[in-house]
């Protein structure tokens, strides 16, 4: 890969690659620092709130804040001196803490050191890489500053790099996937010319109004967007809703007793749940889910914006699910397994590995299509509608008669299917739900069996994968089916670990290290 094969941003960024320690963007003591400023502010103001109060509507002066008891007490040079000091041991605390945070990008890890008195460095080799999430907080947008989180596989082992440029974030992205892809090195640019004053302001006035997905990234007939009304319609007919309307009848029930004092504990959190339906419609605006080069792209947000790229490879389970207040409306819910986590919430504040918040059928396939690319034919897609939408008895291998005496609801649509390097267990009456888990990322497979499933000549699987939402279990399935399923699955999984690249997905193409 040359110099020119790249974009801008990423050329802009390529400096940063070179196994030398760079420091972060200058902001950043004032945005990781902002929150404690604004509380010492709101802490000094609420303690003149009398003396703003005279000074804006000319109220009477009762005295008694702190600014009286200094003048009383002829402090002020004193109150000046320790005003003066702290404010030099803030800025100094606030520059030293920059100066000492670095962090540097090798062939094969991403290194970051920090701290002052106790100093810590972490490290993320490349080729473990999971994710890579870039979030621009409104306030960091000002300074045209992003947040890049680097998610790799282990418990706490992700590393952060706040704040860099928001330019120098999106193109150190790229670069970092292109490394971790197993593709060479860029060749060497040299970096951008300064900008003056006008350049600084216009490129932040296009940084704002831009979109957050870019035209040309991904083409458009991959790119998956949810529609106003449904993100309200499913943020509405959620279990939190349910229990609203189960608190709000048990106070109106009160109420009518004589039990007031229940209004008085009650209603001030159901006043707050309306700003928890407004962060989590405004946080969800502007979703997106696209293909790119480097992998899929998940983005949101109406004025912090999010988006982050999950490689090929990384995703290890995949779960569509339909609760059943959606099924009039047809709307479905993808999750997934991945073996790390960015520590950022995901859109409506839900975890980060729903991939897709709410959708209709045809953007689960579009979205299938792109984190398991195998699912893109129109077999796989009929195979895919039948375990989300059949009520058995097709195709699956499903339950025998018998499993109704333990699953009287749901034993029809329980079944699994085995296609291409893909198991699919379909499970569910009420809340139904499919899952898909790539035979390549299987760590291992259980049988089990309890003293009922033993009288009933039954079985229960259980696909193990990392952690995470999926729950990939299949329960009363014919005791010598389930063994056929646990050899056939067994051997697959090991012939599957042994051809897949999709982890190293450039390596193929001839460009891997040499």
């Amino acid at each position: 890969m040359t110099g020119e094969r790249l974009s801008a941003a990423e050329r802009a960024a390529e400096h940063l690659t070179d196994g030398e320690w760079h420091r972060l963007h200058p902001a950043t003591p004032l945005l990781r620092g902002g929150i404690v400023l604004i509380a010492v502010l709101g802490y000094v103001l609420s303690n003149l709130r009398e003396r703003l109060v005279s000074f804006f509507i000319g109220a009477p002066d009762i005295g008694g804040d702190p600014i009286d008891e200094i003048y009383n007490h002829g402090l002020e040079g004193l109150a000046l001196l320790v005003i003066a000091v702290a404010l030099i041991i803030f800025i100094g605390m606030f520059y030293l803490s920059w100066r000492l945070h670095s962090f540097r990008i090798s062939d094969d890890a991403v290194e970051v050191r920090s701290g002052i008195l106790f100093r810590t460095q972490r490290k993320a080799r490349l080729d473990r890489i999971q994710g890579i999430n870039v979030v621009r907080p409104l306030f960091a947008r000002i300074f045209g500053a992003a947040k890049l989180e680097v998610s790799v596989a282990g418990h706490d082992a992700n590393v952060q790099l706040s704040y860099l440029s928001s330019r120098l974030a999106d193109g150190l992205r790229g670069d970092l996937l292109r490394l971790a892809s197993g593709a060479k090195a860029a060749e060497r640019v040299p970096g951008a010319p300064a900008l003056g004053v006008a350049d600084i302001l216009n490129q932040r006035v296009n940084e704002f109004l831009a979109p957050e997905l870019h035209p040309d990234l991904a083409p458009p007939e991959s790119v998956v967007k949810i529609p106003p009304l449904r993100l309200i319609g499913s943020i509405v007919l959620s279990g939190f809703t349910i229990f609203l309307l189960i608190v709000g009848a048990g106070l109106l029930t009160g109420a009518a007793t004589g039990r007031l004092w229940l209004l008085l504990v009650v209603l001030p959190g159901l006043i707050g749940s309306i700003s928890f339906y407004i962060r989590r419609f405004t946080k969800s605006l502007r979703y997106s889910i696209a293909g790119t080069p480097d992998g899929v792209r998940v983005g949101f947000g109406l004025f912090s914006l999010s988006n982050e790229t999950l490689p090929p490879g990384r995703i290890h389970a995949v779960d569509v699910s339909q609760p059943l207040l959606w099924r009039p409306f047809g709307w479905w819910q993808i999750r997934i397994d991945t073996a790390g986590h960015s520590t950022e919430k995901g859109a409506a504040g839900q975890p980060n590995t729903t991939m897709l918040p709410v959708g209709d059928l045809e953007d689960v396939a579009r979205v299938l299509s792109l984190v398991l690319p195998e699912f893109a034919t129109p077999e796989h897609r009929a195979l895919v509608v039948a375990g989300m939408t059949s009520r058995g008895r097709d195709f699956f291998v499903g339950a025998p008669r018998r499993a109704a005496w333990l699953r009287p609801l749901s034993w029809q649509r329980t079944g699994y299917a085995l296609t291409d390097g893909v198991v699919l267990l379909r499970r569910g009456f009420l809340w139904r739900s499919l899952a898909i888990v790539p035979l390549a990322r299987l760590q291992s497979l259980e049988l089990y069996q309890g003293p009922l499933d033993r009288m009933l000549g039954l079985a229960s699987t259980r696909l193990h994968t990392v952690s995470g939402p999926v729950r990939p279990r299949l329960a009363v399935i014919d005791r010598d089916r389930s063994v056929e399923l646990f050899d056939v699955v067994a051997a697959g999984a090991i012939s599957s670990a042994r051809s897949d690249r999709s982890h190293r997905w450039n390596e193929s193409s001839g460009e891997g290290p040499s």
